[in-house]
C-alpha cells in the first residue's frame, strides 16, 4: 500500500468495560523458548511499536495490548503489554483474548470448553462456556496463585493520615484499600476524585516499601479501591497511573481481593466471590487451590467474566506521520 511504512490487523474487545487489543500480525517474530523470553525481546527490541499501536492516535491511556505467540508448554501463548508498562499476566485479557480466538474461528465447541495459555506469569487454564449456538459466552481462568507479600502495611499519605493495607501478589502487585472510610464512592461520576486519591496512596507506598525485601526490585503495587456491598460482594475500582482506571473489576486484581478475604476468615474456602466495577458489571470467583508459594501458602483463584467483540481493522503506520509512533497526554 502506497505510503503505508507498516500495517498490523488487530481485533478489540471489552471485558466488563476494559478494551483487549489483540494484535494479530504485523510483529517481526520473536526470539525466545518461553513467553517471558519473548516479552523481553519485544521489549529490547521493539517497545518502539507498544506506543504506536495502543496509545493515541490509534488508542488511549487505558488501552492494553496482547500478542499472541507461539508455546512449547500450552496451546497458546500471550504477551501483554500497555499503554505505560508490561503486564505479567491479565485476566481480563485472557477473557477478551479467549473471545478474540473464537471471533476468529481459532477455537469452537468443536475444539472443547478449555485450553492453556502460556503468560509471562506462568501457565493459566482457560475454561470455555459455549451457548447452543456455537457462540462463547462467559470465559474463566484459574490464575497463578495469589499471595501476601506484605500484611497490615501503615502508610502515612499526605493530607490523608495514616491508611492500612495489605499488599498481594497474583499475577501483578496490588495495595488493597478500603474506600468506605475513606468518604469515596465508587462511582462513574467520582473517577477524577478516585484517580487522584488512588495515585496519592500508591506515591505514599511507593516510599513505605522503598528498601524492603518483598519488594526489592519490584514495582509499586497499583491501588485496589473496594466497598464492601455485603459478604462476598464489593465495589472495586484499580487505580493504574494519574489518568488511567481499570474499567473492568480488575480479574487479577479480583483474585488477589479473595485471596485476602480468605486469610482473613471473612469467606470460606466454598464461598464465591463477586466483584463489580464502577458501571455495576461483574467478574465472579472461586477458590480452585491452596499451594506452598513462595514461602506462604497461595490461593489459586477461578475468575469468570464476559468480553465482546468491538472491532476489527487494520492500524498503519503511514511515511510522513509526524505523530506515527503515538502520543500520551499525562
Amino acid at each position: 500500500m502506497i505510503g503505508v511504512e507498516a500495517a498490523f490487523p488487530y481485533i478489540d474487545t471489552h471485558t466488563a468495560g476494559h478494551p483487549t487489543r489483540a494484535v494479530l500480525g504485523g510483529i517481526p517474530p520473536l526470539r525466545g523458548r518461553s513467553v517471558l523470553e519473548k516479552r523481553e525481546d519485544f521489549e529490547r527490541r521493539f517497545d518502539h511499536l507498544r506506543p504506536a499501536l495502543l496509545h493515541e492516535p490509534r488508542g488511549h491511556a487505558a488501552m492494553v495490548g496482547l500478542i499472541p505467540v507461539s508455546s512449547e508448554v500450552a496451546d497458546f501463548g500471550a504477551i501483554f503489554i500497555s499503554s505505560y508498562v508490561y503486564l505479567g499476566m491479565c485476566g481480563h485479557g485472557t477473557i477478551g483474548f479467549a473471545k478474540t480466538l473464537a471471533f476468529t474461528g481459532a477455537i469452537s465447541p468443536v475444539t472443547g470448553d478449555r485450553f492453556t495459555l502460556e503468560t509471562p506469569a506462568g501457565v493459566v487454564d482457560v475454561r470455555l462456556e459455549w451457548d447452543g449456538e456455537g457462540r462463547l459466552g462467559a470465559g474463566s481462568l484459574k490464575n497463578v496463585p495469589a499471595y501476601m507479600g506484605i500484611e497490615g502495611l501503615e502508610v502515612e499519605v499526605p493530607g490523608l493520615g495514616t491508611i492500612r493495607t495489605d499488599i498481594l501478589y497474583s499475577g501483578m502487585w496490588y495495595a488493597m484499600v478500603d474506600a468506605d472510610p475513606l468518604g469515596l464512592a465508587l462511582t462513574p461520576e467520582n473517577t477524577s476524585a478516585g484517580l487522584a486519591l488512588g495515585w496519592r496512596i500508591k506515591e505514599s507506598i511507593a516510599k513505605a516499601t522503598d528498601g524492603r525485601p518483598e519488594m526489592r526490585g519490584l514495582p509499586a503495587p497499583s491501588v485496589l479501591f473496594h466497598s464492601d456491598l455485603g459478604k462476598g460482594h464489593s465495589r472495586q475500582f484499580l487505580v493504574l497511573a494519574p489518568n488511567k482506571y481499570d474499567r473492568s473489576p480488575c480479574g487479577t486484581g479480583t483474585c488477589a481481593r479473595m485471596a485476602q478475604l480468605l486469610m482473613r476468615g471473612e469467606l470460606s474456602e466454598t464461598d464465591a466471590y463477586r466483584a463489580e466495577n464502577i458501571f455495576g458489571v461483574s467478574f465472579t470467583a472461586e477458590l480452585a487451590e491452596k499451594s506452598e508459594t513462595c514461602g506462604t501458602t497461595g490461593y489459586a483463584v477461578i475468575v469468570r467474566g464476559e468480553a465482546h467483540v468491538t472491532s476489527q481493522g487494520t492500524l498503519y503506520l503511514e511515511k510522513g506521520d509526524p505523530l506515527s509512533g503515538g502520543f500520551l497526554s499525562r
